[in-house]
């Protein structure tokens, strides 16, 4: 089997951790994955690989890279 990659998401859909694990391993873990992963795609035309920071929107499945705000010039 090919690795897999997922993130896991905090309560806002925020990635806090991106793993390469198979499902399976996954989901028999639950006590070392806890809380909601979702499967990220490396290398795959269409979809974003998670980061960290990244938000996962349900609609698209996919992940949106956060918004970083330049600092204003004084």
């Amino acid at each position: 089997m090919s690795a897999q990659y997922f993130a896991q998401l905090d309560e806002n859909n925020i990635v806090t951790k991106v793993a390469v694990v198979e499902q399976e391993y996954l989901e028999a873990n639950p006590n070392r994955y806890e809380g909601r992963w979702v499967e990220t795609f490396f290398h795959t035309e269409g979809k974003t690989y998670a980061g960290l920071g990244y938000i996962y929107d349900e609609t698209t499945q996919d992940f949106v890279a956060p918004v970083v705000e330049e600092p204003a010039e004084s």
